[in-house]
């Protein structure tokens, strides 16, 4: 059942409690801009700094650009320097003579100095503030740690500009550090696994946007990921022979080392445990065989709580994933256990009664204190999701609010950190503005001063189901950056306008480092094209996104593991540009603008586009059958456009529409459903408000 699935109930919530909050922040934030006082609004920094201060002048980049590293540093900072002398020559084409830097070397007149106090841990807590001061004869970061410094030259390239007299940094002072100590990332390699490649370009997001820890979700019903010498059977019966050998974790722990990000793996038990008992049927709580799930939502096996050998394998587990991890913390799950295999297990049953045990619930907080003793044996802290908080429970495990405020409430107000991913799930396709608009910390709540500081951050959560390795970035990039500095700016920073102004130039940036959310859309295009004309099918994927939430399961109720990926839904993107920048324009003219013919004409062109779309991709639909499922809202597209060419008209022309033709033309956008191919038509809504303009005259 699709309703039993981990999101569906955080889906039912949202519906309920936060669709109306959504409409209405996002409608108030788009008229907020960013305090008059703060340089940023000039600037395309994100996360925004806590304080900028322009100065006036430019300081000038050329081949001469040196960087030289002072004070107490570790060797982390000597290849985060090279890698961003490497990032600035390879956006300016500027040869710079200085290739690499290494401890000791001796730099003559350095355009730049970077001063770190000490080397930093990356751990929870550690400092990650900066100073950057650039003036226009010399550039001075300065940070606690290398990994302040780090944060810091993210907002240093951020900061490059060009002018018709070459490229250059702006003067400016900058004084930054995080609101939020745990500003986090779980991306699922279980349901659909994902190489090596694509974790360490999202790695590079994350240190572009000043993200510190990524979580790495590596067990589930569909893939057991992790190769374990002690049970190889994990993997050679449990992954399909996807999995990341101990080297390559070892590797990718290393690498986001470097980048200053904490790896915290999970391993969801004792539900959501199918992959387990491929290879290790016997600490079920139901007899075997059982085989990898290539279904979704939420499944029978258990791990059984009554069994002392139990114990004794995930001691055995946990003592080696204890060595390869080395964050201080390992996600146990704990979600969505339906307790079919406990009730229907006689065993389970006396064991219960024995130990006066009243409910399933009860029961798991007994298999938790049980993982929690042999955690603690190996020096290890639990994190896991919301289902896990009970009074029993140390106060140094950490809470991970997936279900809503009232759990993150709850947390906080009996002591527990507590770090929200409720209103971060990036696979529900919703708008940057939604993500941006959920604050870890809202009024709302009712803490006081000392409750609030258990909230310690929060994690946008990427779920595989719907994603290859083809289409992740697309769906994590940019979106996630928007959560970034949700989690690292002051709470005071809330325009929407202006967080997309910075989003759109900062999603070009984050291709330097390798993502791919924006150039698999040009290659699936073609694909879907047959490999032909493509210009009409790109013109209609602009305007349309996936379905919101979990819609798509709804309408596939055959979907496995093995479904194509290929489809328009899946080359297309949440939070698409183009109808943004065409609800702009509307919202202008709505707003009378001065230059309304301007404003009129550049509405007229897109429409235009439109409206004679449809024609065009029935050619490409006729070569390419994949895109029959979208012919209809093509054809959605062509006959909204023409009522928005009518409205617009009236409007050039400053004339009052028939009474008629306004009814009808409403009639017929209501009853637009807009959907076909589990995809949706994004501009109906400023066409109706077009409309609406019309009718008002």
């Amino acid at each position: 059942m699709i309703v039993a699935m981990k999101y569906k109930p955080k889906e039912s919530k949202m519906k309920s409690q936060n669709k109306f909050f959504f409409v209405l922040i996002t409608v108030l934030l788009f008229t907020v801009f960013l305090d008059a006082k703060n340089d940023n609004k000039v600037l395309n920094l994100m996360p925004v700094p806590v304080k900028v201060e322009l100065t006036g002048s430019k300081f000038r980049l050329d081949s001469t650009f040196r960087i030289e590293v002072t004070g107490k540093p570790a060797e982390r900072i000597y290849a985060a320097v090279s890698r961003t002398l490497r990032r600035l020559s390879g956006r300016t084409g500027i040869f710079l003579s200085q290739d690499y830097i290494q401890p000791n070397s001796s730099v003559k007149n350095p355009a730049m100095i970077i001063n770190v106090e000490r080397q930093g841990i990356v751990k929870l807590n550690e400092d990650e503030s900066y100073k950057l001061d650039v003036t226009d004869r010399i550039i001075r970061l300065t940070a606690v740690t290398d990994l302040g410094a780090i944060r810091g030259m993210e907002t240093f390239l951020q900061l490059l500009d060009a002018d018709s007299l070459g490229y250059f940094f702006p003067t400016v002072k900058i004084v930054d550090y995080p609101r939020f100590p745990w500003r986090g990332l779980m991306i699922d390699v279980s349901r659909h696994f994902m190489p090596v490649d694509v974790i360490k370009r999202n790695l590079d997001g994350m240190a572009a946007l000043k993200m510190n820890v990524f979580h790495w979700h590596l067990s589930d019903d569909q893939g057991f990921r992790v190769e374990s010498k002690a049970f190889p059977k994990l993997t050679e019966m449990g992954s399909d022979g996807l999995f990341y050998t101990q080297a390559q974790i070892k590797d990718i722990i290393k690498y986001a080392d470097d980048r200053g990000i904490r790896v915290i793996p999970e391993f969801d038990l004792p539900g959501h445990s199918t992959s387990w008992f491929v290879g290790y049927p016997q600490y079920a709580s139901a007899f075997g065989p059982y085989s990898i799930e290539r279904k979704f939502g939420q499944f029978d096996p258990t791990f059984d709580p009554s069994e002392a050998k139990t114990y004794l394998f995930l001691d055995k587990f946990f003592e080696e994933m204890s060595k390869l991890f080395p964050d201080e913390y390992i996600h146990i799950g704990g979600d969505e256990n339906n307790g079919k295999q406990w009730d229907a297990n006689k065993e389970i049953q006396a064991f219960m009664k024995k130990h006066h045990i009243p409910d399933n619930r009860s029961l798991q907080n007994y298999f938790n204190k049980k993982l929690l003793a042999i955690l603690t044996k190996y020096h290890k802290k639990m994190i896991g999701w919301d289902e896990i908080l009970n009074p029993d429970m140390p106060k140094d495990i950490v809470i991970q609010s997936w279900r809503g405020t009232e759990s993150l409430k709850n947390a906080a107000e009996k002591g527990y950190h507590v770090i929200l991913s409720n209103g971060y799930y990036l696979d529900l396709c919703l708008p940057a503005s939604y993500h941006y608009a959920i604050d870890p910390e809202p009024d709302s709540l009712h803490l006081n001063s000392a409750q609030q500081k258990y909230i310690i951050g929060g994690e946008a959560c990427m779920w595989s189901e719907f994603v290859s390795p083809e289409t992740i970035d697309s769906r994590i990039w940019p979106r996630a950056a928007a959560v970034a500095e949700r989690l690292w700016s002051p709470k005071s920073v809330i325009s929407v306008k202006d967080m997309y102004r910075r989003l759109d130039r900062i999603s070009l940036e984050l291709e330097d480092l390798g993502l791919t959310h924006i150039k698999n859309q040009d290659m699936m295009i073609r694909k879907l094209a047959n490999y032909g004309n493509v210009e009409a099918l790109t013109n209609l994927i602009k305007v349309i996104e996936p379905v919101k939430n979990y819609d798509r399961f709804v309408q596939e109720e055959n979907f496995t593991s093995y479904y194509p990926l290929t489809r328009v839904v899946d080359a297309s993107v949440p939070d698409p540009q183009e109808p943004r920048y065409f609800a702009g324009l509307v919202n202008d003219l709505t707003q009378k603008q001065a230059n309304n013919d301007g404003i009129i004409k550049k509405i007229e062109r897109l429409l235009m586009i439109w409206k004679d779309n449809d024609k065009q991709l029935e050619k490409t639909i006729n070569r390419s059958p994949m895109l029959k499922e979208v012919e209809p809202i093509s054809k959605e597209l062509s006959l909204v456009s023409s009522i928005g060419l009518q409205a617009i008209n009236y409007i050039a022309e400053d004339k009052k529409a028939d009474d008629g033709w306004v009814k009808e033309s409403l009639m017929q956008i209501k009853k637009s459903d807009a959907q076909a191919g589990q995809v949706e038509l994004k501009v109906v809504q400023p066409i109706e408000d077009l409309i609406q303009q019309v009718l008002n005259k």
